[in-house]
């Protein structure tokens, strides 16, 4: 890459950071805001509904907007967004103004996966690293910014910790102002729309237009195959920390936190272990990324859904030693990750350029929205059967994943 194609891929991985770190530092503000604002859980969970609801649905008129307007301009603006949503939670006075600033994260967050993943599929020639790197910067957000929330907490008030959450942003959009997407590489694809993909206009006829383009050739076999993926990925995650912390608690005695402390639940060893599960993403996005400039990605798909079916059916017998256990958990994180650059890769080589953001705004509303459900199977399951049977739920999802990366292999066509 040169030195305009790598400010592109530090400016979107350090804004991928930043929307997942907002993302995972609401669950650990909620321990504080049950309190803070008198209210319960219920009405809470009503008000977190909200925001993660249209961080989901947003992402396909984020993706219209892209196409229409740019990246760079929307990644700016959802930089923005993030950073005044923390400032007004900060000093939020009652529950109907913080849902209001939840809601305002939400929404403008939304916009950022289909902005950034089309300025980095149209701009960079070596597409499947930078989009590796990108991932990266989402790990390290995912992993980091919860747990650095909650160790912030222990020493300051949260209205100041929310408010201090906003600087990043504001840092990050100030050193976006001085990327120039029009300086880099030549991986834009010759089909009349300009590097970052924008035609300058949007309209219901564009919009259905574009669609049709896409689902021509195929796209809607790469919808099912990110849709699997979603699935998997929020039915894994959704009650992992719960699932470590009672396997572990049966393997080893460790006391990290005073148990009388507000936020004991917040450091017990399951919980840094799922934190190692999300660390070690960071691995499996560069593989990831690397797997994908060297072979097809769809084909690294099917391999590595495979692998995570097979995974599935092991976690539960690598639960008799602690060693077995920690190994099949990491790995499991290596492979869930490494998936992502290269599904973000397919999406990339089945659309054409000029409706790239619209496709990766589909994409996103299958692995959020529709994925999001995954978090309602995990919990339905462990309610009336228990964690061996959702992990055989797991590995028949990955194998429905496989099924759908061999199924466009053979009936989609490729755009570039």
């Amino acid at each position: 890459m040169d030195a305009a194609e790598r400010r592109i891929v530090k400016f979107t991985a350090g804004s991928h950071g930043l929307v997942h770190t907002y993302e995972l530092s609401i669950p650990i503000l909620l321990t504080v805001w049950v309190g803070e604002f008198s209210t319960t859980a219920a009405a809470l969970g009503v008000v977190v509904t909200l925001g993660y609801g249209l961080f989901g649905v947003g992402a396909l008129p984020g993706g219209i907007l892209v196409d229409s307007f740019g990246s760079k301009p929307l990644i700016l603006a959802c930089l923005a967004g993030m950073a005044g949503s923390f400032l007004l939670v900060s000093v939020s006075p009652t529950l109907p103004v913080l849902a209001a600033a939840i809601a305002v994260w939400g929404l403008t967050a939304s916009v950022y996966h289909p902005a950034g993943l089309s300025l980095l599929s149209t701009s960079i020639d070596q597409r499947g690293t930078a989009l590796g790197y990108h991932g990266i910067g989402g790990n390290l957000g995912i992993a980091l910014g919860p747990l650095a929330t909650a160790l912030l907490l222990l020493a300051f008030d949260w209205r100041l910790v929310t408010a201090a959450l906003a600087l990043p942003a504001v840092a990050v959009a100030a050193y976006g102002l001085t990327v120039d997407v029009d300086d880099a590489g030549d991986a834009a694809e010759p089909d009349g729309a300009s590097d970052d993909g924008t035609k300058g206009e949007v309209s219901l006829q564009s919009i259905l237009s574009d669609t049709r383009l896409l689902i021509a050739g195929g796209f809607l076999i790469v919808f099912a195959f990110v849709t699997f993926s979603g699935l998997y990925y929020r039915t894994f995650l959704t009650f992992l920390p719960d699932l470590l912390g009672d396997v572990l608690g049966g393997l080893v005695d460790v006391q990290l936190v005073d148990p009388s402390s507000p936020y004991a639940d917040q450091f017990d060893v399951g919980r840094y272990l799922y934190v190692a599960v999300l660390t070690v993403g960071v691995f499996g996005q560069y593989l990831g990324g690397r797997i994908a400039d060297r072979v097809p990605p769809e084909w690294g798909l099917m391999a590595l859904m495979g692998v995570l079916s097979a995974l599935a059916l092991l976690f539960i017998p690598a639960t008799g030693t602690v060693a077995t256990f920690v190994a099949v958990s990491l790995a499991l994180g290596v492979a869930l990750f490494t998936v992502q650059p290269l599904s973000q890769a397919t999406v990339a080589a089945y659309s054409p350029s000029e409706a790239r953001g619209l496709s990766f705004g589909y994409t996103y509303v299958g692995i959020f929205g529709i994925g999001a459900l995954g978090s309602t199977l995990a919990g339905t399951v462990l309610t009336r059967a228990g964690p061996r049977e959702l992990f055989v739920v797991l590995a028949v999802i990955a194998a429905l994943g496989a099924l759908s990366a061999t199924a466009v292999t053979r009936f989609a066509t490729r755009r570039d």
